[in-house]
């Protein structure tokens, strides 16, 4: 009788729904000298995990540290970003433009003749862009005629 129940219970076991007092059960029968020789395989698993039990994890971590390394990387990043800031510094720094007045005309004719040149300008691209929204309707008139929907 006590080996068919046994042998339900590794069932159990194995599906994972053994309860924690027939997991002990079954420690303790496989730790006993009484085991079945249809069972034997077994036996190292649940001697294993028993044995694993008792040990205890003592992590051995070593930190090193290493300041000296540590300063001379934050020494490099220092130089690195004062580099960074005078370069662009340097190189975004426009002295002609600076004393420019942009925008401003002192003679309205002059300012005509600048409006109606952007103008001209933005009505050219827009003319630009209209002739190839018409090349767009060609090609779906052309779509609509070869391929009629109902």
């Amino acid at each position: 009788m006590e080996l068919n129940k046994i042998k339900l219970l590794l069932d159990k076991y194995f599906l994972g729904d053994t309860s924690i007092a027939e997991e002990i059960e079954l420690k303790d029968y496989f730790s006993s000298s009484e085991i079945s020789p249809e069972l034997e395989q077994y036996q190292s698993l649940f001697v294993y995990f028993s044995n694993e039990e008792t040990k205890i994890f003592k992590p051995e971590i070593q930190i090193q540290s290493n300041s000296r390394n540590l300063k001379w990387q934050s020494i490099a990043a220092s130089i690195l970003i004062l580099l960074g800031i005078g370069t662009y510094g340097y190189f975004n720094f426009d002295t002609k433009n600076q004393n420019q007045d942009l925008g401003t005309f002192d003679k309205p004719e002059v300012a005509f003749k600048a409006t109606q040149k952007a103008l001209l300008m933005l009505s050219t691209q827009i003319n630009t862009g209209y002739e190839s929204m018409l090349f767009i309707n060609e090609y779906e008139y052309s779509k609509n005629l070869i391929f009629k929907q109902d």
